[in-house]
Parts: structure tokens; C-alpha cells; sequence
């Protein structure tokens, strides 16, 4: 398929279908022959779809040249009337992660800190990326998803990533950089084999064309079945999510359970992926299936990966943002409405001219805010005997992991409130100041 202002139209258009049109389109501008071919056919283009376009140009400075090049994009875009912003990044090199990978990290969180509600981010991957991205996934072991490779168009920060390039070839879009006799940067690190992609780039892909001719636009076919495959998967498991309970991040193990292994399976990678958590490898899913469901019943199984947790409680699969690794601290709770936890626990308000509520006196002298050391009682307001907080807790169904985590008042030593679960009945006030526990972690 030959390349054109056109045909890159058309195939936004197809990317946008019934949706609203973008109100802007930032275009990630490296200064290389894919998104140089971009910018400038969106440009030719833009008095047919009257486009609102501004250029991103990231610099990761991992290379020498990289403020020359920085320079080069803006200037280019200024010659074709387009605002390049310049965007410097730095890359965490020792993140363990490898530097590609640090520096897309690095890439998309700037870029998202620049989308607005109703931009369309347009990134410049091609057939052959599609091609490379599918077999890197295939070497890893990937499910659908995975196969299905970079997607044509999803969420992105407040607005959408798109890349609608994905259907032409890398030789489409260098025929028409000659013939627009267009001038872009070559990176020496897109050369390096010791990258797995520039590997299979230089190495791999060429032998397989040698063999079997046109096998990217296969590659790139197969990709859009294991696409539908996927989405028919994210399908299913919304069904079976409806079934295991109303919060993606506290599962029925009775109801998961009940179904098949492989959707038991799939279930599980729609939740998490759900809960905003690190999607895990076939092998941890596997661990979660061993470890956590299939765990004994009087255990406390836990099962962690890149900053998740995977815990059982009473029949219930809870899947966790990784808890801070600072303990929270004992504070001074005075005068001021509201008080930072701290330690990703959230914060406490107090909110006046409640019913019932906390004697503002209380607060007025201030309060000490503790946390669980073992044999604190209390007398919730309105009942007629004292009860332990171990009991309280149990009672009430707080998962274990956050116990610890629930913020105590204290007046002198009297525990006047535990959180906004409950109220000393020595501490009541008609009307007083009612406590509120804002931002905390699921406790149930």
C-alpha cells in the first residue's frame, strides 16, 4: 500500500469512526523518518480535516547529540507552521528495567503530562514495528493481548494514543520522505544489535522476508485476529466479573471458583488490569491460582510483584496496590480540620456542626493520632459495654493487613475515635465534630 496525505487521512478517519473528533492532535516528533513522514503529510493534509496540530519532541539526552536534535524538530516543524515543544526527560538507567524500556517510560509520562481532554496523541509505529512487537511477545510467551500486539488506538492520560500508521510499511514511508524529499535524524542507537528489537529488526525479519516474501503484512493480519481474539476475552471476563462482586479489587472465591481454570485465568488478568495494578506474567498468574486461591483455610497467603499484592480474607481475593513501606507515624492532631497520614494512608477530616459527633473541645486541645499496639478498648457511643478493638475489628470484617493502618485518637490516654468507625461515648457531642477518614485504603 503506497503512503500519502490521503491515505493517512483515511486512516484517521477509521481510527476515529462514530467518536468525537479530536479537538487537537499532539504528534510524538522524534526527528526520524517515521514521525518526520507524520507530521509532514498531517500538515499537507490539514486544510482537508482543518487539523489542530502541535509537535512533542522528547529529549531522553542519552546521547550526545540529542540538543541537536531537539533543535532539528523544532525547526522543522517551524518551517512547515507547526509549534514543536521540547520536552527533557531524564531516563532511569539503573531502574533495572533496561534503558528502552526506562526511556519509553520516560517518554509517555511526558507526553501524558501534556494531554488535555479531547487530544489524540499520534505516535508513528508502522507495519514492520507491528511485525517486531508481535514476535517479541511471541518469544515471551504472550496470551491474545499480547500477540495482538501495539494497539491502533486506546486511552491515553486524559485523552487517546493512536498510531495511524500501522497498516503501511516502512518502505511506503520512506518512498514518500524521497519523494517529498524530506530530511530526518538517524539515531546510531537504532542500529545497536544488543537491543532486542534492533535485533530482530536487522537479523531476524530480514531472513524471514528472504524465506517468506511479505511476511510483515502476515505478521500484521495475525495480529489483528489475536486483536479480535483479545477483545472477545475482555468480553467474557466482564461477564464472569459481574458474578464475583461489585469492586474489581475484592473477588467471590466462592464464584471464581466455580469457573473453568482458563477463565478463572482470564478473569483474573481483567481485574487486575481493572484495579490499575501491574499486569502479571503467566507464571505469577499461575502462583495466584497455587498460592493464594488454592491456599489452606486457615492461612494468610500474600503473593507480590511490581508493586502488587494478591491476599485473601474470608472467601475474598483482594488484589492491592503494594502497601508503603513506611510504617505511619504517631502525630498531633490540632485546631486545623484536616490531617496528612502520610505512608499512602490518607488523610482525616473533621467536619463541624455534626448530630453526634467528637466534642470539638477534644480538638481544640488536641488530639494524639496512634495506631494498634494490642489491648486497646473502647466504648462505641451509644452501647452499653466496653469492647476491645481486636474484637471490634473482627467484628466489623477490616482485613487484617490494614489493622495496623487504622488511625486512633487519643485524648491524654483516653481512645476517644478509631477512625470514623467508631465513637467513644465519653467523647459524644450534640452537635459535634464528625470524623472522616478520606483517601484510605480499602479496609474491607
Amino acid at each position: 500500500m503506497s503512503f500519502s496525505a490521503d491515505a493517512l487521512l483515511d486512516a484517521l478517519d477509521a481510527l476515529i469512526g462514530n467518536s468525537p473528533r479530536p479537538t487537537r492532535y499532539l504528534v510524538a516528533y522524534s526527528g526520524g523518518l517515521d514521525s518526520t513522514v507524520l507530521l509532514h503529510a498531517l500538515v499537507n493534509g490539514g486544510a482537508r480535516a482543518n487539523l489542530s496540530l502541535q509537535a512533542v519532541h522528547v529529549d531522553h539526552g542519552l546521547h550526545p547529540a540529542s540538543t541537536r536534535w531537539a533543535e532539528h524538530c523544532r525547526s522543522t516543524a517551524a518551517s512547515w507552521g507547526v509549534e514543536c515543544q521540547v520536552e527533557r526527560v531524564a531516563v532511569d538507567t539503573a531502574s533495572g528495567a533496561g534503558v528502552e524500556a526506562a526511556a519509553r517510560e520516560a517518554r509517555y509520562t511526558a507526553l501524558a503530562g501534556l494531554v488535555l481532554p479531547g487530544d489524540w496523541v499520534l505516535s508513528a509505529h508502522h507495519r514492520e514495528d507491528q511485525a517486531e512487537t508481535l514476535l517479541l511477545n511471541l518469544l515471551r510467551g504472550s496470551g491474545p493481548a499480547g500477540l495482538a500486539g501495539i494497539a491502533s488506538r486506546r486511552r491515553f492520560a486524559a485523552g487517546t494514543l493512536a498510531r495511524p500508521l500501522l497498516s503501511f510499511s516502512r518502505q511506503a514511508l520512506h518512498d514518500y520522505a524521497v519523494q517529498q524529499e524530506l530530511r530526518w535524524i538517524d539515531d546510531p542507537s537504532n542500529e545497536d544489535l544488543a537491543f532486542d528489537r534492533n535485533f530482530l529488526r536487522h537479523e531476524v525479519l530480514p531472513t524471514i522476508e528472504s524465506r517468506w516474501p511479505g511476511a510483515a503484512e502476515r505478521l500484521f493480519r495475525s495480529s489483528l485476529l489475536a486483536g479480535d481474539a483479545a477483545a472477545l476475552l475482555r468480553d467474557l471476563a466482564s461477564i464472569d466479573a459481574a458474578g464475583l462482586g461489585t469492586r474489581p479489587d475484592r473477588l467471590d472465591l466462592v464464584a471464581l471458583r466455580g469457573l473453568p481454570l482458563a477463565r478463572q485465568r482470564n478473569v483474573l488478568r481483567h481485574a487486575i488490569r481493572e484495579s490499575g495494578l501491574a499486569t502479571p506474567s503467566a507464571a505469577q498468574l499461575q502462583r495466584v491460582l497455587d498460592e493464594v486461591i488454592a491456599a489452606r483455610t486457615d492461612a494468610d497467603p500474600l503473593l507480590r510483584w511490581n508493586g502488587v499484592e494478591v491476599r485473601r480474607y474470608r472467601d475474598c481475593l483482594y488484589l492491592l496496590a503494594a502497601a508503603a513501606g513506611t510504617a505511619p507515624q504517631a502525630l498531633t492532631w490540632s485546631k486545623q480540620p484536616r490531617l496528612e497520614l502520610g505512608a499512602a494512608n490518607g488523610f482525616l477530616l473533621a467536619e463541624p456542626d455534626a448530630s453526634v459527633g467528637l466534642d470539638p473541645r477534644l480538638i481544640e486541645d488536641g488530639l494524639q493520632i496512634r495506631y494498634r499496639e494490642g489491648g486497646e478498648k473502647i466504648r462505641p457511643a451509644g452501647q452499653a459495654h466496653t469492647k476491645s478493638l481486636k474484637n471490634l475489628l473482627q467484628q466489623e470484617g477490616v482485613v487484617p493487613w490494614m489493622r495496623d493502618r487504622i488511625p486512633l485518637l487519643y485524648a491524654g490516654d483516653e481512645l476517644v475515635a478509631v477512625a470514623d468507625l467508631w465513637l467513644a461515648d465519653s467523647a459524644a457531642s450534640h452537635p459535634g465534630a464528625a470524623i472522616r477518614w478520606q483517601d484510605r485504603p480499602p479496609i474491607h
